[in-house]
C-alpha cells in the first residue's frame, strides 16, 4: 500500500514537470548538438560530452523547477480553468513542491557552473525570470508571453555560449522556438482567461479583448513567417527551404482554425497544434541530415 503511495506520488510529480516538454527540450538540444553545431566526425564524442550533458540536464531541471512554481502560484486560477489536472494543494502539498522548486533551481545552476561561468550565470537569469514570470509577469498582457518566447529560443541559444560560436542556422531553430511559443503562450490566455481574470489577471485578452488579441495573432504570424523567410534566403539552403515550404501549409491551416475559433475547446486544439508545429520544426534537424 505504501509503494502505491509512492508510486502514485511519483508519477504526480512526473506530471507536475512537464515530462514530455523535458523531453522536448532535452532531444532539440542534444539534435542541435549533433546536426548544427557538430559534424558527422564528430557525432560520437559530442553524444558522450560529460558537460554537454550537464548543460542539457541544468536545463531540463530549471525548466521542471519552473513548472514547478508556476503550478505552486496558479492553484486558485487552475481550479477554474483546469479543474481535474490541477496537483498542487490536492495530490502534493504546496511545500514541498516549493523545496523542489528551490532544490532544482540550485542544481540546475550548479551544474551550469560546472559547464562554464557563463552557463551558470545564464541558467541563474533564466531560473529567476521563470520565478518572475510565475510570480507576477504572467499577469500582465504581452509581458509574460515574450519572456516564455525568449526563454524557450534560449534552450537553444545557450549551446552557442557552450561552443563560443553561433551559427546562423542554430538562431533559425531558436527564432522558429520563439515564434511559435509566442504564439502558443497568447492562445493560451485566450484560453485560459475566465480564470486569470478571476484573481486579478490582466493578459492581452483581459486587456484588449479576444477579438483584438487575434488580430494581434495575425500579425504576429504573418510578421513571424516573412522574417522565417528572410532568415531562410540568408541560409541559402535548398533543402531546408523546402522543408519549411511544405510545413508553411499547417501553418497556413492553423491561420485558418484561428480565424475560426470561438469556443476553450478549439484553443486548447490550437495551443496543442503550436507544439506540434514546434516538434515538426526540429525533426527537420534529422531530417534535413539524412
Amino acid at each position: 500500500m505504501q509503494l502505491r503511495a509512492y508510486l502514485r506520488l511519483f508519477v504526480d510529480a512526473l506530471k507536475l514537470s512537464r515530462v514530455n516538454n523535458l523531453v522536448i527540450i532535452a532531444s532539440t538540444q542534444y539534435l542541435s548538438a549533433l546536426f548544427i553545431v557538430g559534424h558527422p566526425s564528430e557525432y560520437v564524442s559530442i553524444a558522450l560530452d560529460g558537460k554537454l550533458f550537464a548543460l542539457v540536464l541544468s536545463t531540463v531541471v530549471i525548466a521542471a523547477s519552473g513548472y514547478y512554481i508556476n503550478d505552486y502560484y496558479d492553484i486558485k486560477i487552475d481550479l477554474i480553468n483546469k479543474p481535474s489536472k490541477v496537483i498542487v494543494g490536492r495530490n502534493i502539498k504546496r511545500r514541498p513542491v516549493m523545496l523542489a522548486h528551490q532544490t532544482l533551481n540550485a542544481l540546475g545552476i550548479g551544474l551550469g557552473l560546472m559547464v562554464s561561468w557563463q552557463v551558470g550565470v545564464v541558467n541563474l537569469i533564466c531560473a529567476f525570470l521563470l520565478w518572475w514570470y510565475s510570480n507576477q509577469l504572467k499577469r500582465l498582457p504581452f509581458v509574460g508571453n515574450l519572456v516564455v518566447a525568449l526563454l524557450t529560443g534560449s534552450t537553444l541559444l545557450i549551446l552557442g555560449v557552450y561552443y563560443g560560436h553561433y551559427d546562423l542556422l542554430l538562431v533559425v531553430y531558436a527564432f522558429f522556438a520563439f515564434g511559435i511559443t509566442l504564439i502558443r503562450e497568447i492562445i493560451k490566455d485566450i484560453e485560459d482567461k475566465d480564470g486569470d481574470a478571476s484573481f486579478g489577471g490582466v493578459t492581452l485578452p483581459i486587456a484588449i479583448g479576444v477579438r483584438r488579441t487575434k488580430y494581434v495573432l495575425y500579425v504576429l504570424m504573418v510578421g513571424f513567417f516573412v522574417a522565417l523567410n528572410y532568415f531562410l534566403y540568408r541560409l541559402d539552403s535548398l533543402k531546408m527551404t523546402g522543408y519549411f515550404l511544405i510545413l508553411a501549409l499547417p501553418y497556413l491551416h492553423f491561420l485558418l482554425l484561428l480565424v475560426r475559433a470561438d469556443t476553450k475547446i478549439a484553443y486548447s486544439r490550437l495551443s496543442n497544434y503550436c507544439k506540434w508545429l514546434i516538434v515538426a520544426g526540429i525533426f527537420s534537424m534529422v531530417i534535413l541530415n539524412i
